[in-house]
């Protein structure tokens, strides 16, 4: 039975070293390591000892910066961006509902219901269903409210208007008025 060959070493002249199994093999007299031998060991025992040579290598350069992605809608100053952004995104949201086309404006005014003055998108509705989408100050992550007419009515209810959100983005503000006005069952087939 062969097994591995290995050395036992006791650092004086004329060691022994032992072939075949630990258990069984014969012994034979050796002599000192060849100072190559002695340097080839030593150089192996160093290795073993140090981590892994993939460990220890420098990260790779950084990959070139990415393109800056393009600002978001809502990055852009209030007075352009509900005009030019909210206002034909909800547009088109109302439409995709199956709702009527809408009649929206962004207006500064006095606020439904309370009085006082804020920024508001007013919008109107087939059948003179009118909604209004109010900013305490000129900031789409301010305090908002909306407010709900049906035809022949004024508005008698302000309702806080995503009052718990942290981050405010154009999405969010066109999915839940639509989402409110579809509630109210004035979007499509309701």
């Amino acid at each position: 039975m062969a097994g591995i060959p290995f050395r036992a070493r006791t650092g004086e002249a004329g060691a022994l070293t032992r072939f075949g199994s630990p258990t069984r093999g014969a012994l034979i007299p050796v002599s000192d390591p060849t100072p190559a031998e002695a340097a080839s060991e030593a150089a192996a025992a160093s290795s073993a000892a140090r981590p892994d040579a993939k460990a220890t290598a420098k990260p790779a350069a950084k990959p070139e910066a990415r393109p800056a992605k393009p600002p978001a809608p809502e990055d852009a100053p209030f007075s352009t961006f509900i005009p030019d952004s909210l206002l034909p995104a909800l547009a088109k949201e109302i439409r995709s509902y199956g709702g009527p086309e809408p009649q929206l404006r962004f207006e500064q005014g006095s606020m439904p219901v309370v009085g006082g003055s804020c920024w508001m998108v007013a919008g109107e509705l087939p059948g003179e269903r009118r909604f209004w989408l109010c900013f305490t100050a000129e900031d789409i992550g301010s305090a908002k409210a909306v407010a709900l007419a049906e035809s022949g009515s004024e508005p008698s209810l302000l309702e806080p208007f995503l009052s718990d959100e942290k981050k405010m983005s154009q999405a969010l503000l066109v999915s839940r008025l639509v989402q409110r006005l579809n509630g109210q069952k004035w979007l499509g087939p309701n």
